[in-house]
């Protein structure tokens, strides 16, 4: 009798909730449309546990998985690029899900790992490679929550290749984007107003995509968005012999 194959295990760090309808007390979570895009690609999604990295071998933990997905969440801590001071607009800052995010990104990116990062994850990876961030886009009418705009995307890049498009259809919650690009990555998607909305690695060993939208918001409508989590689990695939 011939089995099915294993699904591709993939990684993605949860985030911390202060409260949720389902639960008692303070939870960890992920977004069910992000599971779910992965889920449909043929992944199996896993949270895992973010943990002070200092005397936990974080690299050691992601060895178990094939691939890795930062996903979105609060703001990171202005220090963590150099910035002196924090905007008011800076918020759900947690340390200890900045130094595992930085932690995971740093290490994902040395083990070759394919990795997708998304919106916050983008901001953790430019910032674990040295760049900074704009802290806020200029408020309501300027910055880009709740909305849908399109992108376009570096002929020739990546993401271009994997969207098989030159122009895609995002859905966007940020007040922040990146301001110095970090080491070795290059843009490919930007706004129409200009904001950095997709990077890549140069001369990478292994498979990564960042975009600062959040292609999970309608992946499940949208073949461009739903590629970006299939190329993540077909990237993973052969990365463990099973």
């Amino acid at each position: 009798m011939s089995r099915t194959p294993a699904r591709p295990l993939i990684a993605i760090p949860s985030r911390f909730s202060a409260t949720t309808s389902a639960l008692r007390y303070a939870a960890e979570v992920n977004a069910r449309a992000l599971v779910e895009a992965v889920w449909r690609a043929g992944g199996e999604p896993a949270s895992i546990h973010p943990v002070d990295p200092a005397g936990h071998d974080v690299a050691a933990r992601l060895a178990r998985f094939d691939g890795v997905l930062l996903p979105g969440g609060g703001d990171l801590a202005p220090h963590r690029y150099g910035a002196a001071d924090a905007h008011d607009s800076v918020y759900d800052v947690d340390d200890l899900q900045d130094d595992f995010d930085l932690e995971v990104a740093r290490r994902t990116l040395e083990s070759g790992l394919p990795l997708l990062a998304i919106c916050r994850g983008l901001q953790v990876v430019n910032t674990a490679l040295g760049g900074t961030l704009h802290q806020d886009m200029g408020g309501p009418g300027q910055d880009h929550r709740h909305v849908r705009h399109p992108v376009c995307l570096a002929p020739g890049s990546a993401l271009a290749e994997i969207a098989r498009v030159d122009k895609a259809e995002a859905s966007c919650y940020h007040h922040q984007h990146i301001d110095r690009l970090g080491e070795g990555l290059t843009v490919t998607a930007r706004a129409a107003d200009g904001t950095i909305e997709g990077v890549e690695l140069t001369g990478g060993a292994s498979w990564f995509a960042a975009v600062q939208w959040h292609p999970e918001d309608t992946a499940h409508e949208d073949p461009v968005q739903q590629r970006l989590f299939d190329a993540l689990v077909e990237a993973a695939r052969p990365s463990r012999i099973r």
